[in-house]
């Protein structure tokens, strides 16, 4: 068992949130202001993105992190989560106002829930499966699907969480038998042929020093957010680092308001209050049942 360490872990984790509150907006500037397609600036900003952390996996030992029984797997592991990049970046082309996009990206957890007790066979009890419930409530208030200007492009950032949530039921499962650093290397040396392949149809090259430079920062950003995740969960416990991530909300918020004057109004806070207690919730009732799968013999740990 590593070392918990509180404040390294809340730090790298904030430093993640700010990250990828800083790729967001370029990459969403970088589409309206610039017209590139999303294809080719998922492409440009993931390659960057692995040249800039290239150092830390070579640290990692890339050669015996390559060696795995379970290839297929990882690569639809990487497959799914191009899948949610390339709907996540379409929606911020599209564009959809950054706040409406990360909260409803926040689901994603509610799609885990129901994918590990229908896909993983875990156990979901009633409780869950309430906070779950409570969760898209609060999605479908952010979204107000009954309104009036109600637009289906709107549902790219629900897409994108269903496919990240696949993602991460992935890693869950391949993480029983596989080291964190054959799941960062695949990911990040898979991710780029993905993208070249989805990129080719409707490939345009970026012209212009300023568009270089704003892709450039975001690659880096995007670098700099992966690492960060990484070490937050390796310096300190899960359960405590996890709620730190919900502070891309205000900080991507604040973001779109900087750069493109978007006010949310407030039935985001609302909704966003639901989605976050929803996945505190579930987050809290997991540490509690594995606490007491130490402790009590499996039939008495009630879920």
């Amino acid at each position: 068992m590593h070392n918990h360490n509180a404040t390294q872990g809340a730090c790298w984790m904030l430093t993640a949130g700010l990250s990828f509150a800083i790729v967001n907006s370029l990459v969403q500037w970088i589409s309206i202001h610039y017209g590139l397609s999303s294809t080719t600036i998922a492409l440009v900003q993931y390659a960057i993105a692995l040249a800039a952390i290239l150092p830390y996996l070579k640290t990692l030992g890339i050669r015996q992190s390559l060696k795995t029984p379970n290839l297929g797997w990882h690569i639809f592991r990487v497959f799914l989560s191009v899948i949610g990049i390339q709907l996540w970046l379409w929606a911020l082309a599209y564009p959809i106002p950054i706040w409406q996009g990360i909260a409803l990206l926040m689901t994603s957890p509610l799609f885990a829930t129901i994918g590990s007790g229908l896909f993983l066979k875990e156990t979901v009890g009633t409780a869950r499966w309430g906070a779950t419930v409570t969760g898209f409530i609060g999605a479908m208030i952010i979204l107000e699907p009954w309104a009036d200007n109600f637009n289906l492009a709107t549902l790219l950032p629900i897409g994108a969480a269903f496919f990240w949530a696949c993602y991460s039921l992935m890693v869950k499962k391949l993480s029983r038998h596989e080291s964190p650093s054959t799941m960062v290397i695949y990911l990040l040396i898979l991710i780029t042929p993905f993208n070249i392949l989805l990129a080719l149809p409707e490939w345009e090259t970026p012209s212009g020093t300023t568009v270089w430079l704003l892709l450039l920062v975001a690659g880096v950003a995007t670098a700099i957010a992966q690492w960060a995740i990484v070490k937050a969960y390796a310096v300190a416990d899960a359960s405590f680092v996890q709620p730190f991530d919900h502070a891309k909300l205000p900080l991507n918020v604040l973001a779109g308001w900087m750069m493109f004057g978007w006010v949310p109004p407030g039935r985001l806070w609302i909704g966003a209050f639901l989605i976050i207690a929803s996945i505190a919730f579930i987050a809290h009732w997991e540490v509690r049942k594995s606490h007491l799968a130490k402790l009590l013999p499996p039939q008495l740990v009630a879920d």
